[in-house]
C-alpha cells in the first residue's frame, strides 16, 4: 500500500480543482535518473491502466504502475511546508539512501545507484 497524509490529500484536491479535474487521481511513479539514481514522479492521472495499484485516502486515488510499487510499497506521500518552501515529500521504508532534496533514493539491492553530489 501507498499511503497519503491528510495534509497531501487537501493539496492534491486543490490542485486537482484549480485543473478543472477533480475527478482525477494523483500518479506516484519512479523513474531513473537524480541524484541518487532513482526519483520520484507524480503526476495527474485522467484514466488508469488496468495493472495499477490504486489505493484511496481523504477521498483522493492514488494510482501506482506495477514497476513503481516494488520501489514504493509502504510509502507515504507527505505535503511539507518549510522555509524552503512547499512540497510533495515521499517518506520511503525500501530506500536505503535518499539525496538531501529527498527527491531522488537508491534501495538495498542498489537500484539507484549514482552519485549523491549535489542537488539541482
Amino acid at each position: 500500500m501507498v499511503t497519503l497524509t491528510e495534509r497531501a490529500a487537501q493539496e492534491v484536491k486543490t490542485t486537482l480543482e484549480e485543473q478543472g479535474k477533480p475527478a482525477a487521481s494523483l500518479r506516484v511513479f519512479v523513474a531513473g535518473g537524480g541524484c541518487s539514481g532513482l526519483q520520484y514522479g507524480l503526476a495527474i492521472e485522467e484514466s488508469p491502466d488496468s495493472t495499477d495499484q490504486i489505493f484511496e485516502q481523504f477521498g483522493v486515488k492514488l494510482v501506482v504502475d506495477p514497476r513503481s510499487y516494488v520501489y514504493v510499497q509502504g510509502a507515504n506521500v507527505d505535503f511539507v511546508d518549510d522555509v524552503m518552501g512547499g512540497g510533495f515529500k515521499v517518506d520511503n521504508p525500501n530506500a536505503t539512501r535518499s539525496c538531501g532534496c529527498g527527491s531522488s533514493f537508491q534501495t538495498e539491492d542498489g537500484q539507484g545507484g549514482g552519485g549523491c553530489s549535489s542537488c539541482h
